[in-house]
């Protein structure tokens, strides 16, 4: 099966949104295919605010997340694979949904009996 975390994603933002709160998503800023501005990344990580307000044509697609934000007054083109995002919530109560790493399995799961 394909994974279930866009839809996921997709649903926690309608959800965030929904209730007049601003979605913000935490990812794993060395994941490979990750394009953010350097500067914003820390430990490893960096938030992200994908509020209406503060994002150009936010899409979450089956395998990336894109959408024009400014940082210090310059656009910048963000790209994040899907599978980087570790969480999104809602900046002011942090209600939301945090993901597991996705890993390939190093197998292919056992057939049932």
């Amino acid at each position: 099966m394909t994974s279930n975390r866009p839809y996921l994603l997709r649903a926690i933002h309608e959800w965030i949104n929904d209730n007049g709160m601003t979605p913000y998503i935490l990812v794993e800023a060395s994941a490979p295919g990750v394009r953010v501005p350097p500067s914003t990344i820390k430990d490893g990580r960096v938030v992200l605010s994908v509020a209406s307000r503060a994002v150009a044509r936010f899409e979450i697609g089956m395998e990336t997340v894109s959408f024009l934000a400014r940082f210090g007054g310059v656009s910048h083109s963000i790209e994040l694979p899907v599978s980087a995002v570790l969480a999104i919530y809602a900046q002011e109560n942090g209600q939301g949904m945090m993901f597991q790493s996705e890993d390939p399995p190093s197998s292919p799961p056992p057939e049932p009996p």
